[in-house]
């Protein structure tokens, strides 16, 4: 069976890398699945969206909160360069939770903050 190289950058660290079913990405165009054989493709990410990465092992998905970047797709590499990334397993969902309050009492529609703390929540499985 045909897997994706998959990597998953943030400027700190690498977040996740290795073989992979599919990744589904979030785009400022909009939700985009990709599998191998995919054309090249080149796409902004969504900021304070959520990255799901299925791993060729069968294992669980990973999934992680993404702020701006980009992906690219060439061959069957992906390559996902995020300003912010967090796995959902790594995220301290009280924290979020305390980031989504501040973020609504600001009173900022749609505001950055709050994005990326309904995104960080979102990659650990709660619902926000």
């Amino acid at each position: 069976m045909a897997t994706l190289r998959v990597g998953l950058v943030s400027p700190e660290r690498e977040i996740w890398s290795g073989e992979a079913k599919m990744v589904v990405a979030q785009t400022v165009e909009g939700q985009l699945g990709i599998l191998p054989g995919h054309a090249p493709v080149l796409g902004v990410l969504l900021d304070g969206s959520v990255v799901k990465i299925e791993p060729a092992d069968d294992g669980e998905w990973v999934t992680a909160m993404v702020g701006s970047g980009f992906f690219s797709i060439a061959g069957d590499e992906v390559s996902i360069l995020a300003e912010q990334a967090e796995l959902g397993t790594e995220v301290d969902v009280a924290d979020a939770n305390r980031a989504l309050q501040d973020a609504l009492a600001a009173g900022e529609d749609d505001s950055t903050s709050e994005r990326r703390a309904r995104a960080r929540l979102r990659a650990a499985g709660v619902d926000a």
